[in-house]
This record gives C-alpha cells, sequence and structure tokens, in this order.
C-alpha cells in the first residue's frame, strides 16, 4: 500500500519517527514523478492506474486477478515501480531496500508494521493469499527470531530474508543458526528476492543502469550457493527455500559447477575435502529437496532448462502489479509460453509446486478455479495465438 496506510499499524511511540522519514521522502517522491514519465502515463493509459490500486484494495484485486485467471498468490512487498512517487515501500526501509546503516529499531518497528497490514490483507482471503513477511535478519538476529514466530502465528506462511547483508555476518556464519531453526520448525517458507545490486560504482555513471540489471541475478542468486556449502540444508533438512523473480536460467550451469567440485577432480585436488567439509550430499541433491525458484513471468530460456531445472522446483508467477509482468494479459501469455509443455508438467509448474510448497487448500480454492479458469483447451487448445499489443510475446 501507500506508505501512509502502514501508520496505524505501526507503534505509536514510532510515529514522530515516521512523519520525519515521510518528510524526507518527498524529495525521492517529487524526483519519481518524472522518472519514466512517458512510460508510466502509455502504461496507465492502457490499464487505468497500472494496477497499483489493487496492490491493496482487496475487492480490487480479486477482480483483477479472476479476470487474469490466478486463483491464488504469494504476495511480497513492497517498491513502487511506476514512478508514481508512492514509494510505496515498509516502512524505514524495512522491506526489499536490505537497509544497511540503520537504526535497527526502527526497522524492525516497521517490518512489523509492514507484517500485521499483511496479515490483515491475507485474512480478507485466506485461501487465495499467501503471506511473506519481511525479517531483516541482517539487523537483529533475535528480534528476527521473535518474528519468525509472531508472523506464524498470524497465519504468514513465509519469510523474506535481505538478499544480501553488506557489512552485517554473512549467511554462513553460525550467528544465524537460531534464525533457520526458527523458520524451520514454523514450517515457514524462506525468501530471498531480486532488486538488490552493487554498491562499489557511481549509479550516476555512464551504463550504470545497464550494469545494475546485468549484475543483478547473481547477486540474488548469491545466498543460494552460500547456504548449501554452509550446511545449512545438512542441518535442516525441512527447511524451504525460494529465490523470487530471479529466473531460473542460470540454475542448471551453476549446479553442474557445483557438483564437480563436490566430487573432485584434478583442477579442485589441491583444496582437499574444501566442498566436503560441510555437507554429505551432492549440492545437485540440497537443491532438489530444499530449493525453488519462483521464475515470475518465465522466459522461453527457463522453460525450455525446466527438466536441468527440476519440474518440481519450478514456480511461475504474474509479478502483478509491475508492468514486466503478465497484467493485463496473463492468460494469452499463459497460453504462449505453456502451450507446447505436456499437461502434466504445466500443472506443476503452474500451480501445484506451489500447492504443496505453502500448504494451499485446493479444496476450499475449487470453487473459484471453476468459475475463473483457465481451462485446459485455453492454454492447449488451436485457438490461434491472439495479439499481445506489447513486447512481451
Amino acid at each position: 500500500p501507500p506508505a501512509e496506510h502502514y501508520r496505524e499499524y505501526l507503534e505509536e511511540a514510532y510515529h514522530p519517527q515516521f512523519d520525519a522519514h515521510q518528510a524526507e521522502l518527498g524529495v525521492i517522491r517529487g524526483f519519481q514523478q518524472e522518472m519514466n514519465k512517458d512510460f508510466r502515463e502509455e502504461w496507465e493509459a492502457k490499464t487505468g492506474d497500472g494496477g497499483l490500486h489493487a496492490a491493496y484494495d482487496s475487492d480490487a484485486r480479486n477482480e483483477r486477478l479472476d479476470g487474469e485467471g490466478v486463483a491464488a498468490e504469494v504476495l511480497f512487498p513492497d517498491a513502487d515501480v511506476l514512478g508514481t512517487g508512492r514509494v510505496a515501500s515498509s516502512p524505514f526501509g524495512s522491506g526489499l531496500g536490505n537497509p544497511t546503516d540503520c537504526d535497527g529499531e526502527l526497522v524492525f518497528a516497521g517490518a512489523r508494521a509492514h507484517n500485521r497490514w499483511l496479515a490483515d490483507f491475507c485474512a480478507k482471503e485466506p485461501h487465495r493469499r499467501i503471506g511473506v513477511a519481511v525479517v531483516p535478519i541482517t539487523v537483529d538476529v533475535d528480534a528476527a527470531v521473535i518474528e519468525v514466530h509472531e508472523v506464524a502465528d498470524r497465519g504468514l506462511r513465509g519469510v523474506m530474508i535481505p538478499t544480501r547483508w553488506f557489512d552485517a555476518p554473512a549467511y554462513h556464519e553460525a550467528v544465524y543458526e537460531p534464525v533457520w531453526s526458527a523458520v524451520e520448525e514454523r514450517g515457514l517458507v524462506l525468501h530471498t528476492h531480486s532488486g538488490a545490486g552493487p554498491a562499489d560504482y557511481d549509479p550516476t555513471g555512464p551504463g550504470a543502469m545497464a550494469i545494475y540489471a546485468t549484475e543483478a541475478y547473481w547477486w540474488a542468486a548469491r545466498p543460494l550457493w552460500v547456504l548449501v556449502w554452509s550446511g545449512v540444508f545438512e542441518r535442516h533438512p525441512d527447511l524451504h527455500y525460494v529465490i523470487a523473480e530471479n529466473g531460473a536460467w542460470w540454475v542448471p550451469d551453476l549446479v553442474t559447477k557445483m557438483d564437480e567440485k563436490f566430487l573432485g577432480g584434478h583442477n579442485t585436488r589441491k583444496m582437499g575435502d574444501a566442498f566436503r567439509q560441510t555437507i554429505s550430499m551432492k549440492p545437485s541433491e540440497y537443491i532438489d529437496r530444499n530449493c525453488f525458484f519462483a521464475a515470475s513471468t518465465p522466459g522461453v530460456e527457463d522453460v525450455g532448462r525446466r527438466h536441468e531445472v527440476g519440474i518440481g522446483n519450478l514456480l511461475w508467477g504474474n509479478d502483478f502489479p509491475h508492468p514486466e509482468g503478465t497484467f493485463p494479459y496473463t492468460r494469452e501469455l499463459v497460453r504462449r509460453r505453456f502451450r507446447d509443455l505436456p499437461h502434466d508438467e504445466c500443472r506443476a509448474i503452474l500451480g501445484h509446486n506451489a500447492v504443496d510448497l505453502y500448504g494451499i487448500d485446493t479444496a476450499a480454492l475449487a470453487p473459484l478455479v471453476e468459475r475463473i479458469g483457465p481451462l485446459v483447451a485455453e492454454i492447449h487448445g488451436d485457438t490461434p495465438l491472439q495479439e499481445v499489443p506489447d513486447d512481451r510475446a
């Protein structure tokens, strides 16, 4: 929601800091008003408000998703991606912003406010919405463990941790062990999300945005090998981890090289047992058992490598309401991407993998699914492809 909506969910003691912080963000809002103005106006002319009202209005969201044929969804925070000046982020930078050099107390107050709002939003459609809580573990591990239990009690089904740890301990260090234990104990799904990038170059320099976009997938993927090699999944076999909105095309090559190093060979002999000190199985076995790739709006390359990634490890997403997502052409874009795949593989990637991972009640959703589809014939039928008036085809 717009940032001011969080105020009522924030402890009153933090209202003065919240108001001051929102005033500071006014400058950024003014700047965002001019960002990609032409694109924003074109997008809103096509979609109304770009779907942003449906980002936090329950009835509006249901109406949009019904039209798109989306029965259930996993919900993440938090950024305004259209340059509307809303700066719709979890308070005090506690969302996707990966807070650094900040007041940890304020960051956790903001995270709690977001999680309370999200729990209320999901409670309006408890079978349809799977909420992912913000838990900034790099700021305060003890507070993180408390929040993990709080969000589980509130009915949220996952936690999102910062993708980058910056100057905090990296995720292979023992300080985070209580967090992994708590998440596993409560049966929550652990998530990281793309978006964090390098911080060692001038963001206004030549090619800066292109450099960031090229490197973003690597930063989002980095926690995967840190968690695998450090034995987190060895110690926590029931901990499930999702990398969201980062595709899956890169997974097979990475896993092949990790397995090669674990098994050993001429090029790693000099390192002794460095690759086998903390794990007893091949990296690919942990990744197959514990890890999932939420490839929002998967590309041709993601779908094409699905068997190498693992049919059971790939999750489709619509990335609503971001303009790079499938909205408002979800039905047609799903048909274009999946019509030539076997039915069982489509069912897994488009829904059943998520059903199993998040414990979704399919019986409760059945009447909705019956009403909104999409039908098998709609995806796999012989009807000619429809025009999609943009470049996502």
